[in-house]
């Protein structure tokens, strides 16, 4: 007798649900990635020379935690893929990123430094496959690209929101502030992430795999690491990802020293909030709008135009170091990052779809992607010592042009194998 097999059908998520990962999204987007680009200014304005700090050991401190971060990512997708209760592993990264980050100003030495943001970059790994996990598992596939937009206009919006907060509050009570900020904003992404109803993510779904009613065996044996390694053109985004946090990565980095070397130590971190808000402000509408005409314009040609962005963001630094114009050109990130951010897990997604290892695909891209991005800060310190801050942008601007050539001769479109 021949049994009909129906496809699970995707879940609906509730109006409640979604408010609740806009949330989620938002708090969370300045928790995320911990200090970020502020570690750099702690580092150079408030300690200084006379503690062993400069562009160079600076630089070595960002690629130390960017390894070990990237070292997490695989373990990170996997956990991700196993776990029956995601919420509660953004709550403890959440805790363990903030706790690391507001230590510093308690904490003396290079090595102890390193070691605080390596723990913070180690939990940070957490973070993006997790929240693309409880979407997936939320939504489904079909609503999964445009949720993703939105996902990332919110999380846009709370970088903007804290970056400001963080340059008005550091103008008047100085660098250290944006760690007690930061402190805040994990305690509502705490509460938030609370309200999340863990019942109502689909685990099976939000790894990846097609399930059908009556083939659950078949959902309990996904696809091995094999498939990883014989995806010809997952690999070829993974090495795209890493030549573009390899040219973008440094940017703001050093720009911010920049600013801290001719605007001084007190206007350097509200000028550098001042960037991050001119970027996140142009990332807002750029997620949403990615979000919803992929299907239609396809992922290679937007990826185009964020590579072509970033090459012409690296040489436009070069033109000026007045404060403002930096500010200006630093917008131009609202349309690289912004197209990254968004078809990221999209691409993946596609690539991926039914195998089950979607989140471990994650990871895996992520490793590369946190490789170019660790290598990046120590780059550009090193090029910027032994040359020149102009020297630096070009660099990474060929970077960018070379991911560019790249994605455009080898790389497929991901949209046409749905």
């Amino acid at each position: 007798m021949t049994t009909m097999t129906l496809a699970r059908p995707h879940p609906r998520p509730t109006q409640s649900s979604g408010a609740t990962l806009d949330w989620l999204n938002f708090f969370l987007a300045d928790v995320r990635d911990g200090l970020g680009p502020y570690l750099a200014i702690y580092l150079l304005a408030v300690r200084g020379p006379r503690h062993g700090w400069n562009e160079a050991t600076v630089g070595v401190t960002l690629t130390i935690a960017g390894i070990v971060g990237l070292l997490s990512q695989v373990p990170a997708g996997a956990l991700i893929d196993r776990a029956r209760n995601k919420p509660a592993l953004v709550i403890i990264a959440a805790l363990l990123v903030t706790a690391s980050s507001v230590s510093l100003p308690f904490v003396h030495g290079r090595t102890l430094v390193t070691m605080t943001q390596a723990v913070a970059a180690a939990s940070g790994a957490v973070f993006a496959p997790a929240i693309t996990a409880i979407t997936l598992g939320l939504v489904g596939t079909r609503a999964f690209a445009g949720r993703v937009g939105r996902n990332e206009a919110f999380n846009h919006a709370g970088n903007a929101v804290s970056a400001a907060l963080a340059g008005a509050l550091a103008w008047r009570y100085g660098p250290e502030v944006v760690f007690w900020l930061m402190g805040g904003l994990t305690v509502a992404s705490v509460a938030v992430a609370l309200r999340i109803d863990n019942r109502a993510i689909d685990n099976d779904v939000a790894r990846g795999l097609d399930c059908q009613d009556g083939a659950d065996a078949d959902c309990e044996q996904p696809s091995g690491w094999r498939m990883l390694v014989e995806n010809r053109a997952l690999l070829l985004f993974a090495a795209v990802a890493f030549l573009f946090h390899l040219a973008n990565a440094a940017m703001l980095t050093s720009v911010s020293q920049l600013l801290t070397r001719t605007a001084g130590k007190d206007s350097a971190t509200s000028l550098t909030a001042a960037c991050i808000v001119a970027a996140q402000l142009v990332m807002v509408p750029m997620a949403v709008l990615v979000g919803r005409r992929v299907d239609r314009w396809g992922t290679k040609p937007i990826f185009l135009a964020a590579f072509a962005v970033l090459a012409a963001r690296g040489a436009l630094y070069t033109f000026s170091n007045d404060p403002w114009w930096l500010v200006g050109v630093q917008a131009l990130d609202g349309v690289g990052a912004g197209i990254f951010g968004a078809l990221f897990p999209v691409v993946i997604a596609d690539l991926t779809r039914g195998s089950g290892r979607f989140n471990v695909a994650q990871g895996a891209v992520a490793t590369a992607q946190g490789l170019g991005a660790a290598l990046s800060a120590t780059l550009a310190g090193t090029i910027i010592v032994m040359t020149s801050y102009i020297m630096a942008f070009l660099a990474l601007a060929v970077i960018a042009a070379a991911g560019l050539g790249l994605y455009w001769i080898a790389m497929p479109e991901t949209r046409a194998s749905k």
